[in-house]
């Protein structure tokens, strides 16, 4: 029990503008003084507001909402998320949902898949029956060898995600630093029943950079990867160059490193000079993590993942870091493993790009983005969001290994009945069942239907964009990158963005910034809404005007002495 009684006594709160400390009952009180701390300013003036939804009605006082005024509250809340969702046209995110009708039982139900997807659980409230077979489903759209068998190290394993492909992300980065700094494998630890986390002795015939693996990602990856690198203490090149090579950058010797490895224009790594840079650090025995895009956030661009794949296994290859052999103090146990491991952050593309190659393939679309899957052997991980081509009302996704490159957790999950080979530990069981219900309704034919027609819409919105900016005699930056999803153009004024939830972001072109937004064509997206944007945009005022090359200087202030 906290008070402090200095604290203002007359705050309005909740939607009868009561003072706080008004809305206690007897028993909300403890020794004569509510329990807990009163506001110390109005809430509403310290957040920001939504207009549709004021801040008043929504508020949690003590003793709750009454009927009628949560039935106002719930029913603004609607409102505003129902006119939001229909002219939502700005994040890959997918709004055609209707999951409602069959699966609002088990809301009423906690599905938890605790552990490890691959082993029953005490905790048997779980839909791991499910999760396996939407893992079975992606291994087989990805070309990994299936089913899950924990004694074969080319076959799959993988589990579903709380997160979306953040989480991934941050696994998938974890995995392969274990990897590339020697630990322990799991299947070094089958069957004995104990787990351990050992970490390889830095023997000197690897050299004294042999288990510092050196992170490389573009400048057009998701900041999720900046998160993980930084949350797992993994270098990447950038502070390794500056702290112990701080003069020798090799794209431009003298100058400072590069913080992440450059992109070309359509937003996709610069294969040349990530060459370059992961040729300095291999050189020097370093082990390389590399982490690519399959339908970069922004931009929608897709890294073309068999060259770069190529191009590092060539480079590993030339410095011996191609093939390892990691041994174990005091014993025979060894295992051969790359110096080098490949994740693929693939959050919209790997969900849509499948389906877009089958198109291509029967002639539906004329072109398909690159290959990124399990195809390509130098893919070590992969990971996926539910929420975005597919469409959760969560965030949700997948991440997929091969059992072989599995590590050993950090410690024995008796308690929960299973190994925690997962990150999260206690994983949202309901997306299973959302992911297994979207995939058991849409057969491969309707999804290549709904890729090729999202691909023809994006070219659309594209022309329009394109026709908008010839009829309005200025240049808005219209850029679509190839078969990417997202168109990008010169940010409208404000009352745009908000109403079609608009993503923004700055980017330097030739060395000047231009804040862009960009339309994201998911299957909700429709000509209409479309033509509605376009609209928008051709009214005057739409954009902001050009600023002036020399803005008129104040004169100074005299001084007067």
């Amino acid at each position: 029990m906290a008070h402090d009684a200095e604290a203002p006594s007359d705050i309005p709160f909740g939607p009868e503008d009561a003072p706080w400390q008004k809305t206690f009952s007897d028993l909300r009180l403890v020794g004569g003084l509510p329990y807990g701390t009163p506001p110390s300013a109005d809430p509403r003036d310290a957040y920001i507001g939504v207009p549709e939804v004021p801040h008043a009605k929504v508020q949690l006082p003590p003793g709750g909402l009454d009927p009628g005024q949560y039935e106002e509250a719930e029913a603004l809340f609607r409102s505003h998320i129902d006119t939001q969702t229909r002219n939502f046209a700005g994040y890959q995110v997918t709004s055609d949902l209707d999951y409602r009708p069959r699966l609002a039982h088990y809301l009423d139900r906690h599905l938890n898949n605790v552990g490890d997807p691959f082993q029953s659980s005490s905790y048997t409230l779980n839909s791991k029956v499910l999760e396996r077979a939407v893992l079975d489903y992606f291994a087989s759209l990805w070309h990994a060898k299936w089913p899950h068998d924990e004694r074969d190290p080319e076959s799959y394993w993988g589990y579903l995600l709380t997160m979306g492909s953040s989480e991934g992300n941050l696994y998938g980065l974890w995995n392969a630093r274990d990897y590339l700094a020697g630990k322990r494998l799991r299947a070094h630890d089958r069957g004995t029943g104990v787990l351990t986390y050992e970490q390889a002795p830095k023997g000197e015939e690897h050299g004294p950079n042999a288990f510092h693996p050196i992170a490389f990602f573009s400048e057009d990856t998701h900041y999720s990867l900046t998160k993980a690198v930084r949350a797992l203490a993994i270098d990447t090149f950038h502070a390794v160059g500056s702290t112990r090579y701080p003069n020798e950058n090799p794209l431009r010797p003298g100058a400072p490193w590069p913080t992440e490895v450059p992109s070309t224009a359509d937003g996709a790594i610069d294969i040349e000079r990530l060459a370059t840079l992961v040729r300095f650090f291999a050189c020097r025995g370093y082990p390389i993590l590399v982490s690519l895009n399959y339908g970069s956030t922004f931009k929608g661009a897709y890294d073309d993942v068999a060259a770069v794949a190529r191009t590092v296994r060539g480079i590993c290859t030339e410095y011996g870091l191609h093939r390892r052999r990691i041994r174990r103090a005091a014993t025979d146990d060894h295992d051969e493993r790359s110096g080098y491991w490949l994740h693929i952050d693939g959050a919209l593309g790997a969900g849509y790009a499948p389906f877009l190659e089958m198109a291509r393939n029967v002639g539906m679309v004329d072109q398909a983005p690159p290959v990124f899957d399990f195809r390509i052997a130098d893919v070590h991980s992969l990971t996926m969001s539910g929420h975005k081509w597919f469409g959760t009302p969560w965030a949700c996704g997948v991440f997929m290994t091969r059992t072989g490159l599995q590590m050993t957790p950090p410690k024995s999950s008796e308690y929960i009945g299973a190994a925690d080979t997962t990150f999260a530990g206690s994983r949202n069981g309901f997306s299973a069942l959302l992911m297994w219900d979207h995939l058991a309704r849409h057969s491969y034919d309707d999804q290549v239907r709904l890729a090729a027609g999202c691909d023809r819409l994006a070219g659309y919105a594209h022309e329009r964009l394109l026709d908008l900016q010839h009829r309005l005699g200025r240049d808005l930056w219209v850029a679509r990158s190839p078969q990417a999803l997202t168109v990008r153009f010169r940010q409208p004024r404000a009352e745009i963005v908000h109403r079609y939830s608009l993503a923004g972001e700055t980017v330097p072109v030739n060395g000047v910034p231009r804040t862009y937004v960009h339309l994201y064509v998911m299957r909700h997206l429709s000509r209409e809404l479309v033509d509605e944007l376009i609209a928008d945009l051709h009214r005057p005022g739409a954009f902001p005007p050009e600023p002036t090359a020399d803005p008129p200087r104040r004169p100074r202030p005299r001084v007067v002495t």
